[in-house]
């Protein structure tokens, strides 16, 4: 049976970024990555919808080691693919990949130190062994979106389409368009579906969002390009916008009656006289705090262009049920389309939805605390990678994989086998992940829980964890190393 040092879950951002970490750190160590799918690229292969575009800054979501130089800041997923290729290119990862293997169980042995994997490729099932299991295949199931369950679906005459699951083939050229939802999926599709030949494009949604617009390309960075090499104009840009993205987070926790109303003023600002207050009460006012669930971008402000040249409309409402033509809503309201897309959010899963078995034990991620958000309690030589709730995916992602190549060297140092949260050590407090938005709380009992102090208390901020992942000391009361 092979075995290896360490295997690596996911062939995305996360995956990509361990792959590399591991590389330049840890020459030493044998690896392979298991990617389920045919392609790399995670979440940036999976949605083909229109317009499918990064929801942070690239400069962020970028990788630390690897400058993104595209002159978009906000950037389409062909554009982040071809970046996630390059990187996998530059650092020869192609012949550590292996495709089409999905690990459906995993199970230690602490006699062994050592996990067991049973992988599945095309129906046939195989084991090999690993001393570090990397968890980096994301959150979500990539085989199903969710959608709530509409009364009169089947009445509907169009076709229903969940953006996870778009058809190649499906036309919606001067057709009537609803889209349900208001999240980053829906607000992207609206001026997309707009902008490539619907006839008129609906977002319907339950409540309103956040919005923010901003230039898709970041004019500073653009000016340290000419005149910096690339590394340190990328460094500059990306510490620029961390540090902007932290300030507006705790002045959206600290004073958010005052970002709200400069996040409302900016919308009134980019839809005019066009439209007025009640627009904006009704339609981009929500019920919550800015950062109580994630802020929309709206790259150049696409979305309130297509409402001002009348191809775009919003409506507030809860939805009755499907009819033939359309939907109707609770008041009455009926909104004819020829198509309905459900950008109604995804559906969690942690471990990439694989059996986990500890000396016998079944492990529900739901039961146990997160260590510095990457290793569960009582699970061990395993680590998981989750980014940031408040800012880019890929810069926790980055800061995960050099600590855990930094455990793995003070494993070989101390000559030792094996690391586990103690979960004796940790008291849960709460989620992990605070936020309302309604596909985390449908999942609660599946995240893991966090505690009310550090280690076991989540920073939600990049620079607390850069001096804790990346400069902090490895040892803790935390960790039971054997």
């Amino acid at each position: 049976m092979e075995h290896l040092d360490v295997v690596i879950v996911g062939a995305g951002i996360s995956g990509i970024s361990a792959a590399v970490h591991l590389q330049q750190e840890c020459p030493g160590k044998s690896f392979a990555i298991l990617e389920a799918r045919p392609r790399i690229g995670g979440t940036w292969d999976l949605f083909r919808y229109p317009g499918v575009r990064s929801d942070s800054d690239m400069y962020t979501l970028g990788f630390r080691f690897k400058p993104w130089t595209h002159p978009k800041a906000i950037a389409d997923a062909p554009a982040i693919k071809s970046y996630l290729q390059e990187t996998v290119d530059e650092h020869s990862l192609g012949r550590h990949i292996r495709f089409g293997n999905t690990v459906e169980r995993a199970e230690w042995s602490s006699l062994e130190k050592r996990w067991t994997l049973t992988l599945a490729s095309d129906g046939v099932q195989q084991t090999i062994t690993t001393s570090f299991v990397f968890m980096c295949g994301g959150y979500y199931r990539y085989d199903q979106g969710f959608t709530p369950d509409f009364a009169g679906r089947h009445e509907f005459a169009g076709p229903v389409v969940h953006p996870q699951h778009w058809p190649d083939d499906l036309d919606f050229a001067d057709k009537n368009v609803v889209v349900i939802g208001s999240g980053a999926t829906a607000v992207t599709l609206v001026p997309a579906l707009a902008a490539q030949g619907a006839a008129k494009v609906t977002m319907l949604q339950r409540s309103p969002t956040y919005m923010l617009s901003r230039p898709a390309v970041d004019k500073v960075s653009q000016v340290l390009r000419k005149r910096l090499p690339e590394k340190v104009a990328y460094a500059i840009t990306r510490q620029k916008n961390v540090r902007m993205g932290a300030f507006f987070y705790k002045l959206s926790k600290t004073k958010p009656e005052k970002v709200k109303g400069k996040m409302l003023d900016g919308v009134r600002a980019e839809l005019g006289a066009s439209h007025g207050e009640q627009v904006i009460t009704d339609h981009f006012t929500p019920r919550y705090n800015p950062w109580d669930q994630r802020v929309c971008l709206v790259p150049d402000g696409d979305l309130f262009h297509s409402m001002r040249n009348g191809k775009a409309h919003i409506v507030t409402g809860a939805i009755d049920r499907f009819t033939a033509a359309g939907i109707q809503l609770v008041d009455g309201t009926e909104l004819a389309a020829d198509i309905i897309v459900t950008a109604t959010g995804l559906q969690l899963q942690m471990l990439g939805g694989m059996e986990t078995i500890v000396d016998g034990q079944k492990i529900q991620p739901g039961e146990t605390v997160m260590h510095k958000g990457c290793m569960l309690s009582g699970v061990p030589n395993l680590a998981l990678w989750f980014g940031y709730t408040n800012a880019s995916w890929t810069l926790k992602a980055d800061l995960t994989s050099q600590y855990m190549c930094r455990v793995l060297r003070h494993l070989d140092a101390t000559n030792q086998r094996s690391v586990m949260a103690d979960p004796n050590a940790a008291i849960a407090a709460e989620s992990f992940v605070d936020f309302s938005s309604g596909y985390f709380q449908r999942a609660q009992h599946l995240l893991p829980k966090q505690g009310a102090a550090v280690p076991w208390k989540l920073n939600q901020n990049y620079m607390a964890d850069v001096k804790m992942l990346r400069k902090g000391k490895i040892a803790d009361a935390g960790l039971v190393f054997n």
